[in-house]
């Protein structure tokens, strides 16, 4: 019998098959020669005096790596997310320790924070337009940074809305309210506005998580074009959903990272953990 209290104490690690050799060599040739786009060495997350959030966790992420964070809730995925781009300090009482670096540096170090959120851009869980127009939804950031003329906003905002998929369904409307597009238009009406800031870094938090599978599959092709041009960083509360867009996967829980692997690994029994065979298979969670 699984113990859902996700007290897991004492279990040893093992190894019962044989690991995908096949996936480590396709990762190898793939990202084994590219750059490390974010280094996180011995992140902990604490809130006031309570327990820790995030305990110790040390990953990478490759460039052009779509790399997965799953785990249930309350596992420390979300304040993860806060502590790459500096947004801890938009939350009181929450203290962070460890290293992250972003294109090498240590973000501790940045005195522009606005310049390093620039470049690491993030889409929350509910897709919901800003009250404005959908054209101005993304030439919002271009503008903020100083880009006036028409035509480099036009340029910009066709660009995006083209990558996020979304141009041809709103070309002949772009002044009409991006709060009044359907759900899955306005997921990606929030991609297209992350994209207009130009990031390196794509984070996606849970962004599936009120629209239907139709659209979501759409948003995952989405994901799988941006990729030749950005590093995704893609937490989801979708299982499945890692294992058909992650090249790698993190397994979060209680605050632990538990386990990192290859995806299709961990979803083929090849961990190193039975916490994560657990999640996976739908034990718990």
């Amino acid at each position: 019998m699984v113990d859902y209290n996700f007290n897991f104490t004492g279990y040893e690690t093992y190894a019962d098959d044989e690991p995908i050799t096949d996936l480590a060599a396709e990762w190898q040739s793939s990202f084994g020669d590219a750059p490390t786009k974010l280094q996180v060495n011995n992140l902990s997350i604490s809130y006031h005096a309570g327990a820790n959030a995030l305990n110790d966790v040390t990953l990478d992420i490759k460039q052009h790596e779509i790399f997965g964070i799953i785990g249930p809730a309350n596992s420390g995925k979300t304040s993860f997310l806060k502590a790459l781009n500096r947004m801890d300090s938009f939350t009181p009482g929450m203290k962070v320790s460890g290293e992250v670096f972003f294109n090498g540096r240590n973000i501790s170090d940045l005195k522009n924070v606005y310049a390093l959120r620039s470049r690491i851009g993030v889409v929350f869980p509910l897709p919901v337009g800003l009250p404005l127009t959908i054209y101005d939804n993304v030439a919002l950031s271009p503008r903020l940074r100083g880009i006036s003329a028409k035509s480099d906003l036009n340029d910009i905002v066709e660009r995006c809305l083209t990558r996020a998929a979304l141009w041809d369904e709103v070309k002949d409307r772009l002044n009409s309210l991006g709060s009044m597009l359907s759900g899955g238009q306005q997921q990606r009406l929030t991609i297209a506005r992350a994209l207009s800031q130009e990031p390196e870094l794509l984070i996606l938090d849970e962004f599936s998580i009120a629209v239907d599978p139709v659209t979501t599959m759409r948003s995952e092709d989405v994901l799988k074009e941006l990729r030749k041009d950005t590093t995704i960083l893609l937490v989801t509360n979708l299982v499945q959903q890692s294992r058909r867009l992650a090249d790698r996967t993190a397994f979060f829980l209680n605050g632990e990272c538990v386990e990192i692997g290859y995806t299709e690994d961990l979803f083929s029994g090849a961990v190193q953990d039975k916490r994560t065979r657990h999640y996976v298979e739908g034990r718990f969670g």
